[in-house]
């Protein structure tokens, strides 16, 4: 596939990511706390989806390993708000077995994949290390979120999430610098900003 496409994918992805950030931040600043409006569920599950394949197309494994885990985090968020079963049935369906069809077929019936995902020579070990710890670190905000919410039988942002994304932004904004990878460099230095200006906001009122 050629390059232009599988960036063309990964921008749209990463634009979808920061319209949930900017709907989400405008929302809260004219709340003057933070809020998670249903539209920042569903632009998250399908950039998910997005950035998923993207991380295939380009054989990073890190990208791939980061959405895996958040993408049925959003779904159970939408199912919280009562979001999800307004969903189209079709879309439902389509959503939810479609990442799971691809992760199939391709582990048990494209061995090549694996060694490329793997032993990618554009990827030396050591920095795919740290791009794992840094989505594991990132990915681990919706886990804590979820787990909250769960608790609070809500959907919310606690202080935590906030704190969580901005260790592993930084960090992944680190692992796009050296493998050069626009996509996440442009997505996560504008998601650093976001992060920031939230965490001051529930720190201004809890105070």
């Amino acid at each position: 596939m050629k390059d232009w496409i599988i960036y063309s994918i990964g921008f749209l992805a990463q634009i979808l990511f920061s319209s949930r950030l900017i709907i989400q931040w405008i929302t809260s600043e004219k709340q003057r706390k933070v809020i998670t409006p249903s539209i920042f569920w569903t632009l998250s599950l399908i950039a998910s989806f997005l950035l998923f394949v993207y991380g295939y197309l380009r054989l990073d494994f890190a990208i791939m390993l980061g959405q895996s885990i958040t993408y049925f985090v959003y779904i159970r968020n939408l199912q919280l708000q009562g979001q999800w079963q307004k969903f189209p049935k079709v879309a439902r369906w389509f959503l939810l077995v479609v990442p799971a069809g691809i992760v199939i077929y391709y582990y048990n019936n494209n061995k090549i994949d694996i060694e490329l995902l793997f032993k990618n020579e554009a990827i030396p070990l050591w920095l795919l290390i740290l791009g794992i710890i840094a989505q594991i670190i990132f990915t681990l905000r919706f886990i804590y979120q979820w787990i909250h919410s769960e608790r609070q039988k809500e959907s919310t942002l606690p202080m935590g999430f906030w704190v969580l994304s901005l260790i592993g932004a930084g960090l992944i904004l680190t692992y796009a610098i050296i493998r050069e990878d626009p996509v996440l460099f442009v997505g996560h230095l504008f998601g650093l900003l976001i992060y920031s200006r939230n965490a001051y906001l529930i720190r201004k009122t809890n105070d």
